[in-house]
């Protein structure tokens, strides 16, 4: 076309590729022999508490899904801590700098009742579409309000839509933090290198696999609709939390108040946590305490 001259990206030299993949790579694998206390296995559930933003994010201003984030915080955190505090299981709940001043008690009693409350972004934006002026601004005004409101500074991030910009990573080690879980690179914790270099910031990842909104999630006007049943999802669960007890690794999960909240599906959680007490040697923990046994026993 007359006039165009961005390449393709098959008309890409090579240096320019791999300077987009080599920007932010996984490092060096953090695996310990054991977890704490000798356990074979790391049990780390994590819930995003997206509550109102997923609607606010992107300028909506439908009620009915305003209303569905506000069942997160009106019934499913209560029966979510409740059902860890049955179990003593330690969890990580990550928190929109909005959803904090929204429901400052909430994350109060998470925190209270020995939880990890860690980064989420400010309104659940999307960094990749920020310049990184504002996302550093951002992210610095959730951590100031997340650390205001439950009286503990946030060690970990986990981005929005785990969605990672190119000045993600940079961000995140100008801030000091301990660790990301929004990257897919691997099971184990690992460092992340920026440009090739070790940053210092350990990544605990994620996957759409161990994700409740991918097969739960619900648009009223798109095609995405609920497919999977909650006992075909749990299959797919368990089958994760076996493959890493064989392994001696960490069974990690994502989930979403709003999503998982409900009484069709909290069991779920419930039988996972039930099902690795069984197999014994298991060790329940948060993000932030899982990701500082790998840093400091890896081998």
């Amino acid at each position: 076309m007359a006039g165009k001259t961005e390449l393709e990206p098959w008309q890409w030299p090579d240096e320019q590729w791999r300077k987009i993949v080599n920007h932010v790579r996984a490092g060096k694998t953090l695996r310990p022999k054991t977890w704490k206390g000798g356990a074979r296995m790391a049990f780390a559930v994590s819930f995003d508490v997206d509550h109102e933003t997923n609607e606010l994010r992107d300028g909506g201003k439908s009620y009915s899904r305003m209303s569905w984030g506000q069942y997160g915080n009106r019934q499913a955190m209560p029966r979510i801590l409740a059902l860890l505090k049955k179990h003593d299981v330690k969890a990580t709940f990550y928190v929109p700098g909005v959803v904090a001043l929204l429901y400052p008690d909430e994350q109060k009693r998470t925190v209270d009742e020995g939880h990890e409350v860690a980064l989420h972004g400010w309104i659940h934006e999307l960094n990749s579409v920020l310049s990184y002026e504002d996302e550093r601004m951002l992210m610095l005004k959730a951590d100031e309000v997340l650390t205001k409101v439950t009286g503990v500074k946030p060690v970990g991030v986990r981005t929005c839509s785990w969605d990672f910009s190119p000045h993600t990573l940079r961000i995140e080690k100008e801030m000091g933090l301990l660790y990301d879980s929004s990257l897919m690179a691997d099971y184990d914790c690992h460092e992340l290198l920026l440009d090739g270099e070790p940053t210092g910031v350990t990544e605990l990842p994620v996957e759409w696999i161990r994700d409740d909104a991918a097969y739960f999630w619900m648009n009223r006007f798109g095609a995405q609709r609920p497919y999977t049943t909650p006992k075909d999802v749990l299959d797919i669960w368990m089958r994760e939390l076996d493959a890493a007890w064989e392994e001696g690794g960490i069974f990690q999960l994502t989930t979403h108040p709003h999503v998982i909240g409900y009484r069709s599906r909290l069991w779920m959680i419930e039988e996972l946590i039930r099902h690795a007490k069984s197999k014994g040697s298991v060790w329940f923990a948060t993000h932030a305490d899982v990701v500082r046994h790998a840093k400091e026993h890896a081998v």
